[in-house]
């Protein structure tokens, strides 16, 4: 997978990239920043889930909307990083919050990123140094713009839902999906006519990433000269799959930020529950 680099690599080239530490737990929200300053891949920055890699949600949009530009930008600054930097990004395995800084930062059209293959546990668990010690880098200056043709709102999926060259798909565990349970939401389901592909089906039983053959199998039944539409609980467990699609050679590959949460937060809209 090409956009992998596993523990060796960074170690042997550690002092040329900035490498940003992503753990996080959507049910204890401190726990990943806790983590980071017991133990963190030397030189590591921190970027949390709700602080860095998302605005406040509101009403509507979502319960991880995307972050406000001139914020992100300037975080990706102060972390050292410029449109040259190449950044390694971890989480505590292959975990999603890796794929949703990954994910951003393709938004803004930065290169060269890679995500750590089997994360800060493949670290550890090679006998690879760890610290405490919280790196001040030098700020950087980033501008960039981002991709607009990357991500869909509520009024596309609308519209997708009736359209033959596209399909919504829907990363979340299948029990939720289903409508079985929902630990996260005031609505069980999902939004009409989504497809189920978890997320965490893209890694095998060991948590490693799937080979492309394997994913190709996954991901069969998707047409890739249709639009896939990527959605899950709010935006973040879907960006696997795009990790996964785009490995793939999917071109046409959109994200609905708001997700199953921000489809929720209008009442009068339509959920369903069982299905394949």
């Amino acid at each position: 997978m090409e956009f992998l680099i596993n523990v060796d690599q960074l170690y042997d080239q550690i002092s040329g990239v900035v490498i940003i530490d992503t753990r996080f737990e959507l049910l204890n929200p401190e726990k990943g920043y806790q983590m980071y300053k017991q133990g963190h891949i030397p030189g590591a920055q921190y970027f949390g889930l709700n602080q860095d890699m998302s605005s406040k949600p509101l009403e509507h949009g979502g319960q991880h909307p995307l972050p406000d530009s001139h914020v992100f930008l300037d975080k990706l600054s102060q972390a050292g990083i410029n449109k040259d930097t190449t950044v390694v990004i971890y989480d505590q395995g292959n975990a999603m919050f890796a794929a949703r800084l990954y994910w951003l930062l393709d938004y803004y059209g930065h290169e060269k990123k890679y995500i750590l293959d089997g994360g800060y546990q493949a670290w550890a668990d090679q006998g690879f140094p760890s610290t405490s010690i919280v790196k001040r880098p030098v700020k950087q200056h980033y501008q960039a713009e981002v991709n607009q043709a990357m991500v869909v709102n509520i009024d596309d999926v609308k519209r997708q839902r009736h359209a033959d060259t596209s399909i919504l798909i829907d990363a979340r565990a299948k029990e939720r999906y289903l409508g079985l349970t929902e630990p996260l939401y005031h609505k069980a389901g999902h939004i009409p006519g989504a497809k189920c592909f978890e997320w965490t089906a893209v890694l095998n039983e060991d948590g490693k990433w799937r080979s492309k053959e394997e994913l190709s199998n996954y991901f069969g039944d998707l047409d890739p000269n249709n639009e896939v539409i990527l959605s899950c609980g709010s935006g973040v467990s879907a960006c696997m799959n795009y990790l996964a699609l785009t490995a793939l050679g999917y071109k046409n590959i959109k994200l609905y930020p708001g997700s199953y949460s921000d489809w929720i937060s209008y009442p009068e809209l339509p959920v369903e529950t069982g299905g394949d």
